[in-house]
């Protein structure tokens, strides 16, 4: 989410989760405007990333497939030849990373967001070793992380903001852990963590949609803990035991069976839940979330120009009085993701979604309020530069009063989105 100013003082103000935005990922509103030292420390950061990416150049390109992590969806691509350099000992050691930037606009933002935003979308580099016994990942940079039915935040807010060494974001450095891998089909990873958890991955580059739909704001996008990965044929188990919603609290487990039925069809069911309780509350720690279960069901075809991915997803929060749970509630959501490839460079993805919400607390824009929303996303993409436009429309219904995402105070129930994103994948 951005946020992206001209100049001046910045102003932050930390919604308190489960009150203005509801239980949603709760983006702080920002003020009007940002510190130039902010602005300055943006563009240094493009400049020093982009000499790194020259510097990086002059190391040979790897003749090998495209790495396998992170993840990416598509239509974007990962560069099929990343940067490899000999480490010796340590054997091949991988650099890629993404530069890009977007603008925004978009209708009824909410208290202190804005009409228009431009902000940087992703300045990421990443180190990876993905052979032998020992292996790692490191994901470094600045990004920001949009989505739909929330404000929008600025990218330094999530990289550079102090309260980022006290778990109110995931800082700087978003994704690194290490992984042992003593067999091709037996692996144990440990760190800061990728989620299983939805059908939709954290970062921008790596989805079809610019921003992330209504479904993932019940999930959560970072977590720390330990994870274990099977491959049996065409089945892939992981197991985690994990801090949840970044809760630093190691009391959650979520598994995830993915089933390769062909080449064109994949089915993968994920179950998650917390086995204590936790009351931290924070930017990045929904109470309500982070002590509920959570399941989805997703599918995924490939035929011809086409991919196509719908998903099922349910979650509910029991009543914990000792934490100040003092109601339950649901959501329930379905949602299909598509890309149809129009020609060698260009894609057009799109995304429908509907999510509803039970109970006594709120989960939504309300308790018992509902949501739906439509995103179309034309891409183009030649070597490793690409451009991204997006038109998305939000409406919420049996919303309660001030608790909606839209509008000033929060009185809206609609808001339509446009974007432009412009980088290059490394």
């Amino acid at each position: 989410m951005t946020a992206a100013g001209e100049n001046g003082a910045t102003s932050l103000e930390i919604c308190t989760p489960n009150t203005r935005i509801g239980a949603k990922r709760h983006m702080p509103a920002t003020g009007q405007h940002r510190s130039s030292r902010n602005s300055t420390g943006q563009y240094a950061l493009c400049v020093n990333l982009i000499a790194v990416i020259v510097l990086l150049a002059g190391i040979r390109a790897a003749q090998a497939d495209t790495l396998m992590t992170p993840a990416m969806v598509g239509p974007l691509a990962a560069n099929p030849n990343p940067i490899d350099f000999d480490a010796g000992p340590l054997g091949t050691i991988y650099v890629s990373g993404v530069a890009s930037g977007f603008a925004l606009w978009q209708t009824n933002p909410y208290s202190r967001d804005r009409d228009t935003r431009w902000d940087l979308g992703n300045a990421q580099v990443i180190v990876q070793k993905t052979d032998g016994l020992v292996q790692f990942y490191v994901q470094a940079g600045q990004y920001d992380i949009l989505a739909l039915g929330v404000p929008t935040v600025s990218s330094s807010y999530f990289s550079n903001h102090e309260f980022y060494f006290t778990n109110q974001a995931f800082g700087f450095l978003p994704q690194a852990y290490l992984k042992l891998a003593p067999t091709d089909n037996f692996s144990v990873e440990a760190g800061k963590l990728p989620t299983l958890i939805g059908d939709e991955d954290t970062f921008s580059f790596q989805n079809p949609n610019i921003e992330r739909g209504l479904g993932w704001n019940q999930t959560n996008g970072q977590t720390r803990g330990i994870q274990a990965n099977y491959t049996a044929g065409p089945v892939v188990l992981n197991l985690s035991w994990n801090d949840g919603y970044y809760s630093n609290r190691f009391d959650s487990i979520s598994g995830l069976a993915t089933w390769t039925i062909d080449p064109s069809n994949t089915l993968a069911f994920l179950g998650a839940g917390n086995a204590g309780r936790s009351g931290t509350s924070t930017f990045i720690t929904p109470k309500l979330q982070n002590n509920q279960d959570i399941f989805d069901l997703m599918y995924t075809r490939t035929q011809g120009p086409w991919m196509l991915q719908p998903y099922v997803q349910y979650s509910h929060v029991p009543v914990d009085q000792v934490i100040g749970i003092d109601s339950s509630g649901s959501t329930w959501a379905a949602a299909l993701l598509a890309v149809y490839n129009l020609a060698p460079d260009w894609n057009l993805a799109g995304r429908a979604e509907y999510i509803g919400t039970s109970g006594g607390i709120n989960l939504l824009d309300g308790p018992g309020s509902n949501a739906w929303s439509l995103t179309v996303t034309p891409t183009w993409q030649h070597n490793m530069v690409f451009v991204r436009t997006e038109g998305s429309y939000v409406a919420a219904e049996h919303t309660t009063a001030f608790e909606t995402s839209f509008g000033a105070n929060g009185t809206k129930s609609t808001q339509l989105r446009a974007l432009i994103e412009v980088g290059i994948i490394f």
